[in-house]
């Protein structure tokens, strides 16, 4: 039916009820996702891969079952409604985030992540201090665009939501990002976690114009906590430093 729908044939209609989907939100959902990055970043091919849902009703089904009694159908309804990107599903699954029942807070925190957009990644870092920093980050990583990382690196709420950021550009291999990092990780100013992870992030990158960054970092910084990081993220560097020089 997906593929159908992104070739763009006309009154694809879906054969299913909203209990099938709920049966098996992780299975359907991989594939939801598949075929969004199949699609592509602009609005069309997104839309042909939703329109079928919402013409069955599906959608809103799937809405309404994010408020149900039922944990595991909750925990179903927000890794649907994260795979499709109902926008209008954010502040709803940021509720969710709250959940006294872990699985179902779990699935919220990565349906924002693939939900994407501002609403999901103001919904997270709403919820920052009950996310755990690690989750934060991939969810972010996920979520974000370039414009939001900006905004975020260029004016944190707090420490934490620095040190999520940050993350977040390594997690997302983003290269663009190497010089604000290596300034970050050599100014004192920052707070120790925010730098540290900045030398994470440069490890994770593996762009190779950080090194005479990192190679300073570790032989003028006084903090041995930071030096650390420093030679960890170095050594990450290694091997492609090495595959970088001539035979």
């Amino acid at each position: 039916m997906l593929n159908a729908a992104l070739a763009g044939e006309p009154h694809v209609v879906l054969n299913v009820t909203s209990s099938d989907l709920l049966g098996e939100p992780y299975r359907i959902g991989s594939v939801i996702v598949a075929a969004l990055a199949q699609a592509g970043p602009g609005l069309t091919g997104q839309w042909r891969i939703t329109e079928p849902f919402r013409r069955a009703g599906l959608s809103d089904e799937l809405l309404n079952s994010l408020v149900s009694p039922n944990p595991l159908t909750r925990a179903a309804a927000a890794r649907l409604c994260g795979s499709l990107r109902l926008t209008e599903a954010a502040i709803w699954i940021q509720d969710l985030v709250q959940d006294e029942i872990p699985q179902v807070r779990e699935s919220a925190i990565r349906a924002l992540g693939l939900l994407g957009g501002r609403r999901a990644v103001e919904a997270l870092m709403a919820s920052a201090d009950r996310i755990p920093t690690h989750r934060l980050a991939i969810a972010l990583a996920m979520a974000a665009s370039d414009l939001d990382i900006e905004a975020l690196m260029r004016r944190p709420e707090s420490e934490k939501a620095a040190v999520v950021t940050v993350l977040a550009c390594g997690l997302r291999r983003d290269a663009l990002r190497v010089p604000p990092l290596l300034g970050i990780a050599h100014d004192r100013r920052w707070p120790k976690p925010v730098r540290i992870a900045a030398c994470k992030s440069l490890g994770m990158i593996g762009d190779l114009t950080a090194s005479d960054g990192l190679r300073t970092l570790v032989g003028r910084e006084p903090d041995a906590d930071v030096k650390k990081a420093a030679m960890h993220a170095q050594m990450r560097l290694h091997p492609a430093v090495a595959e970088a020089r001539p035979a």
